[in-house]
């Protein structure tokens, strides 16, 4: 699908960023702007921006940036087209329909079959477990104690142990092999086709707006793999999904339970605990937290007691804490899962649990006990240096201090002692990341923590972008400016490009739209517009001053550029004049 400028900058005007993002963030107005917390990052202090003469946001933390459609992208999880098509529906706009490019039309028409196959697969397996063919399936669900109602609800099935049945039912439908191939339901090797799933319980998946988009199995008796899941299709992506979610989202609840498998998500919605989910087989993903977050800002999480279960939680609460989602932990021992615990204790004993879940972080520095022998004193000694590790590394200084004093008090350890410990660790660390000390600490395992792939800035680079965030907040100067520097001045391309649009007095959403394929690019070009901007009460004369550096600078660097590889002795001496008349530089 092709969209005309007109149309997406239509859309643009009729959805206000400042309502957009204020559904879902708290927007408080500072000056010319308005700020909040980050959904993309998290955070304690605001660093967020909404511009909304410009009609753009930009996280001064996480680098974020862009236009209302690039923030329904992001935060919606949605491509583009589907960004727009969603504002344009919120706004009441029609889109037209009539562009639609053959390639557009060719990949919406394969995705409404793939549709229309899981549709057609999910009924297969849902007669098949009903049927005498089905009675192994049947059984194991009943063994799971799982209701009539339930299994209608969920679309639970079987897959028989035909190894072609469903193909054959599929090509009886009339969809043809390469179609069949594209679904992930039917795998062709040199000896014909088979189906995926076979002598399989069978768990549609579906997505938020409750489609079919894949399915899970789990084999009856002995094989491997225990639980299969179908391949990555055109329509399923296991990393952007959630398993229950559909069903979650009308809970209306403040919180989800985030659990490991199919048959626990099940069991609690049979229970009562409707707002239960879970990751489709594999560890819980970033993209799979920003999409929790469209719905709740807590999560409880129940993964298994065991050492696994341990392990995915630790990975998934920083995961969680880093787009702003609070984690708490439900405790489930003597049990190893939710579904052994409901069917052991009941739905009143679970809620008893719910009601009790533990502070992530607390929880935590529980489990760490695991690793010391708490009755050796020097085991003790470890502990409570390893506890203390993990407190300083909390930045802000009353939330730590509120976990010193938690921890103490829990763990039975000094406060006054720990107090000190955690702030002696929080010292060393602070002098470890201390860019003052970063060749003093090359040499050992103390390395600060900064991002590998961030290049430092140099002040050409700083300039360069500098002059374009003033060109954008006042406009008026663009012919004063353009006596002096030319896009061929400016020595980054990006910076070049967009100093040329500015020139042209282009919209911001105009020159963003150029580098929206490229994602580095596009947040590059979004903090320009969105840098050091000019404080309402700027002093002239001290803006005029430092206008003129950033031109001089600038100029400077182009001209030695220039000369380096000029070789005319009557260009040298031209360049060699303009150097010397910028050092004289003054703008009226």
């Amino acid at each position: 699908m092709y969209y005309p400028e007109e149309v997406i900058e239509e859309v643009r005007s009729r959805a206000d960023i400042v309502d957009v993002v204020g559904k879902v963030v708290h927007l408080k107005k500072m000056g010319a702007n308005y700020f909040g917390l980050c959904p993309f990052h998290g955070e304690k202090t605001p660093s967020f921006s909404v511009n909304q003469s410009k009609q753009i946001f930009y996280c001064f933390g996480c680098g974020k940036g862009g236009d209302v459609v690039k923030f329904t992208m992001e935060y919606e999880n949605l491509t583009f087209l589907e960004a727009v098509r969603k504002l344009a529906d919120e706004e009441g706009y029609q889109l037209p329909e009539g562009n639609v490019s053959s390639e557009e039309r060719q990949s919406r028409d394969l995705r409404t079959k793939l549709l229309e196959i899981n549709k057609k697969a999910a009924v297969y397996f849902y007669d098949a477990l009903r049927k005498p063919v089905g009675q192994l399936g049947m059984n194991y669900f009943r063994k799971r104690q799982l209701s009539d109602e339930t299994l209608r609800v969920w679309g639970l099935g079987y897959a028989d142990q035909t190894r072609d049945g469903l193909y054959r039912y599929l090509r009886q439908c009339g969809y043809e092999d390469a179609i069949l191939r594209e679904s992930g339901l039917v795998n062709f090797s040199e000896r014909g086709a088979y189906d995926k799933f076979f002598n399989r319980v069978i768990f549609p998946i579906m997505d938020v707006n409750s489609r079919v988009i894949g399915f899970g199995g789990r084999v009856m008796g002995e094989g491997e793999p225990k639980y299969l899941n179908s391949p990555e299709t055109r329509l399923f992506d296991k990393s952007r999904n959630l398993f229950g979610l559909c069903y979650a989202k009308k809970s209306r609840k403040k919180y989800f339970i985030l659990c490991e498998g199919y048959m626990d998500v099940i069991s609690m919605h049979q229970a009562g605990f409707t707002n239960a989910v879970a990751s489709l087989g594999t560890a819980l993903t970033e993209e799979q937290c920003r999409l929790l977050r469209r719905y709740v800002g807590e999560i409880l999480l129940t993964y298994d007691s065991d050492g696994a279960g341990i392990k995915a939680a630790k990975r998934a609460m920083p995961m969680l804490k880093a787009v702003g989602i609070q984690s708490k932990v439900i405790s489930m021992k003597p049990y190893k899962d939710p579904d052994e615990f409901i069917k052991a204790k009941g739905q009143e004993a679970f809620q008893e649990r719910i009601d009790q879940a533990q502070n992530s972080f607390l929880w935590l520095i529980d489990v760490m006990k695991l690793d010391y022998d708490l009755k050796d004193p020097a085991g003790m000694t470890a502990y409570t240096n390893a506890a203390a590790e993990k407190l300083s590394e909390i930045q802000e200084a009353i939330e730590r201090e509120n976990y010193i004093q938690a921890v103490a008090r829990e763990q039975m350890i000094d406060v006054n002692a720990l107090r000190r410990l955690v702030n002696t660790m929080g010292e060393q660390r602070a002098r470890r990341n201390s860019p003052l000390n970063e060749k003093m600490y090359q040499s050992t395992n103390f390395m600060p923590r900064t991002n590998p792939k961030k290049k430092v800035e140099t002040a050409l680079q700083k300039s360069e972008k500098q002059l374009v965030t003033w060109l954008s907040e006042k406009p008026e100067l663009i012919p004063t400016v353009q006596k002096y520097i030319q896009p061929a001045d400016i020595s980054d391309e990006t910076v070049r490009t967009v100093l040329e649009l500015v020139y042209q007095q282009q919209p911001v959403n105009t020159i963003l739209d150029r580098f929206r394929e490229d994602e580095e690019a596009y947040e590059k070009v979004a903090a320009m517009f969105n840098g050091n901007l000019l404080p309402e009460d700027v002093d002239e004369r001290e803006f005029k001053r430092g206008l003129e550096d950033v031109i001089r600078n600038v100029k400077m660097s182009s001209l030695n550029t220039k000369i380096a590889n000029e070789t005319d002795p009557r260009q040298l001496s031209e360049l060699f004049q303009q150097q010397s008349a910028l050092q004289g530089l003054h703008i009226d």
